[in-house]
């Protein structure tokens, strides 16, 4: 008779030390863990085959406690087993009841409940009261294991109702979803990110009470508290402060902030197009500058000079769409910079306004050239010589008549 895995010491090894590996390498980094998942799913399909061709049911049960005990060590108490299957006696007799054991179906039901955390799962399996659910039980369980596209043809071929009343399909069953799960956990990405979101938002609004003067503000405040004296103080000091009504009043739908970000995003990359087209010509002409011989000589100093100023002109804007929210009516004026009275009385040291008469037209059209003047030529000697002078004879005759 079997007495446990000191009689299979290759198995055992090879799971212990397996084991081991996940543990620490999910200990010093979980980054580090999700690269071997290939190399864990290959070792583990490897170990499930030998074990089965064993047909050996003890020693696949010890297989299956170990691999829930698994959970403990790579993924932490909290998402590890600890109900009363994790005992090989109990496991065994829990699966020679099949569907029918209470026992059996919560262990299934937890596991189908961890993988749907984790993963995209849309099946669900629920718990059962007795004997009487378990044509329900097999039922739901088929839809997952359709969904999972389980190998095991034991587990999705032949009648429903009755896949789940041998041991072995059952073990099989919670090994593929134990496996599964395992994986499932190792391909999730860590979820910091919301964490990281919300610190930020509370140290963005203790700078802003700290702005308003309000006292220092405990980082294990209720956010809702803190913006409550935000919204009571900015309310108070607006009162006190000449303001026009603000520009944006609507009240936008999720959608329609979606809607408004992506406009945003078009109208940078537009202002970052037109930016980059401006400074590349401010280049071009300030190296113009440079071509000069005194500019040659004086090249440092010009450098010099320029360089602190080039570096503060950026492509990229500082608008965002809290500037929206705090937009003012006055924002929405239109000045006719182009209308001469009014640029008079705008007119100060920073903008200076120079009104100058009229322009002469200084021509330069094409259609206006006229064309060169020929060039002059000396005459051809004996040129129309003969019927010229008959001609002006002939005039002559009859001017005498």
């Amino acid at each position: 008779m079997w007495k446990g895995p000191e009689s299979f010491p290759c198995c055992s090894v090879l799971l212990l030390g397996l084991q081991d590996l996940l543990s620490c390498t999910f200990r010093a980094d979980k980054k580090a863990g999700a690269g071997m998942c290939p190399v864990f799913c290959a070792v583990t399909a490897l170990f499930l085959v030998s074990l089965l061709a064993t047909q050996d049911l003890l020693l696949v049960t010890w297989y299956v406690s170990c691999l829930l005990c698994c959970n403990r060590f790579i993924f932490g108490v909290s998402s590890s087993y600890t109900g009363p299957l994790s005992r090989e006696e109990a496991l065994l007799c829990s699966c020679e009841a099949g569907a029918e054991c209470q026992l059996f179906t919560s262990l299934c039901v937890w596991l189908v409940s961890e993988l749907k955390s984790v993963s995209h799962l849309v099946e669900n399996v629920s718990p059962t009261e007795g004997p009487a659910d378990s044509e329900t039980f097999q039922l739901e369980m088929s839809g997952v294991m359709s969904e999972l596209h389980c190998p095991y043809t034991s587990l999705t071929t032949g009648n429903v109702t009755s896949r789940l009343l041998e041991p072995a399909n059952c073990l099989q069953l919670i090994v593929f979803l134990s496996t599964e799960l395992e994986a499932a956990r190792l391909l999730k990405k860590p979820t910091s990110e919301p964490a990281q979101h919300d610190e930020d938002v509370l140290h963005e609004l203790c700078l802003i009470g700290k702005a308003l003067g309000l006292p220092e503000i405990s980082p294990d405040a209720p956010v809702s508290e803190l913006m409550r004296e935000l919204e009571t103080k900015i309310t108070k000091l607006s009162g006190t402060v000449p303001m026009s009504p603000p520009l944006f009043k609507v009240q936008l739908q999720p959608e329609q902030w979606e809607t408004l970000q992506e406009l945003h995003h078009s109208m940078l990359k537009e202002y970052e197009c037109r930016m980059r087209m401006l400074v590349t010509r401010f280049d071009v002409t300030v190296q113009s500058f440079h071509w000069s011989e005194r500019a040659q000589v004086k090249g440092k100093p010009m450098k010099e000079v320029y360089w602190p100023l080039r570096e503060s002109l950026t492509s990229e804007s500082r608008i965002t769409i809290p500037h929206l929210l705090a937009a003012r009516e006055d924002y929405s004026r239109i000045l006719p910079t182009c209308n001469a009275t009014f640029c008079l009385k705008t007119r100060s040291a920073i903008q200076k306004v120079l009104m100058i008469g009229s322009v002469p037209d200084r021509g330069g059209r094409p259609n206006e050239i006229e064309p060169p003047m020929p060039m002059w030529e000396k005459r051809r000697e004996g040129g129309g010589g003969g019927r010229g002078h008959q001609r002006w004879g002939k005039r002559d005759e009859r001017k005498r008549k």
